[in-house]
C-alpha cells in the first residue's frame, strides 16, 4: 500500500492518529458500502491525493476508469504526492454532458462556496441513471481556513441534491451520539493544545479505553424524524433520473 494513503485506507487507532481515526474509518466504510453504485467511469470531485483510487478500481468494485478532479490552484499540497487527471476552476467541470457513469465527493462540499452550482455540474456530466456519493462532516473543527464554508444537516443536503436534478436521495449518519462524544474527546486530546505529557497520560490512563468503548457501542440514527439526534457527519447517495 502507498504510504501517503495509509491514513485513509488503514486508519490507525493510536494516539498520533486518534483525531482522524473515526472520520477516516467512517468515510472508508461509506465508500466500500457503495462501490456497487460507483460504476464505469468514476469522477472523483475534489480528489486531493486520490487516496481511494486503489480500492475503487479493485475487482470487488464496479468502476472501470477513475478520473480525479481538483482545483487548478489548490489550497493544499496534494499535488506534491500526485497530480489530478483533470483541473478546474471550481465552476465548470471540463467534461461533456453525460460523459461519466458515477461521481464521488468526499469531504468536499463543505468547502464549496456555491454548493448548489457544484452539484448541478456533477449532475450535468453524469449519465442518466448514474449515482453520486457524498460525504460531509458535521461535528468537525474549522479546517483549510478560510475555505471552510458550510456544515450540512440531512435536510439541507437532501434539498441541495434534489435542486441539482437528483432523485432517490438517501442520506445517512456516519455516527451517532457515542461516536460524536468519542470524536470530540479525540479531537480535544490532539488539537486543543494539551502538553504532550498530559496527552500521553490521559490516553494511556483512560481515554484509549473510553473512546474505543464509545465507538464500539455507537448507534447511528436510522431516521431524522426527531430533534434528539447528534451526528458526526453524513453520507448521501443519489441518482440522476
Amino acid at each position: 500500500m502507498n504510504k501517503p494513503f495509509e491514513d485513509y485506507l488503514t486508519p490507525r487507532y493510536d494516539l498520533d492518529h486518534i483525531d482522524r481515526y473515526y472520520v477516516r474509518s467512517s468515510i472508508l466504510r461509506a465508500i466500500l458500502g457503495s462501490r456497487q453504485y460507483l460504476t464505469g467511469t468514476l469522477l472523483d470531485v475534489g480528489c486531493g491525493k486520490m487516496p481511494y483510487k486503489e480500492i475503487l478500481l479493485q475487482p470487488q468494485g464496479s468502476a472501470e476508469k477513475y478520473l480525479g478532479l481538483d482545483l487548478d490552484s489548490p489550497v493544499t499540497e496534494s499535488y506534491s504526492v500526485v497530480r489530478p487527471d483533470l483541473l478546474w476552476e471550481g465552476k465548470t467541470i471540463p467534461l461533456t454532458d453525460g460523459s461519466v457513469d458515477s461521481v464521488m465527493l468526499t469531504e468536499v462540499l463543505e468547502h464549496c462556496f456555491e454548493p448548489a452550482a457544484v452539484l448541478k455540474e456533477t449532475c450535468r456530466v453524469l449519465k442518466k441513471g448514474g449515482y453520486v456519493l457524498i460525504t460531509v462532516p458535521f461535528l468537525w473543527p474549522l479546517h483549510d481556513v478560510p475555505y471552510d464554508e458550510y456544515r450540512y444537516t440531512p435536510f439541507s443536503l437532501e434539498k441541495l441534491l434534489q435542486g441539482a436534478g437528483y432523485g432517490n436521495v438517501q442520506v445517512n449518519a456516519l455516527g451517532g451520539w457515542n461516536a460524536s462524544l468519542g470524536q470530540m474527546l479525540a479531537l480535544w486530546l490532539n488539537r486543543s493544545g494539551l502538553p504532550d505529557r498530559k496527552r500521553k497520560w490521559a490516553w494511556s490512563l483512560f481515554l484509549k479505553r473510553v473512546i474505543a468503548w464509545l465507538y464500539k457501542h455507537d448507534r447511528k440514527p436510522q431516521n431524522f424524524l426527531d430533534d434528539v439526534y447528534m451526528i458526526t457527519g453524513l453520507t448521501a447517495l443519489a441518482q440522476k433520473l
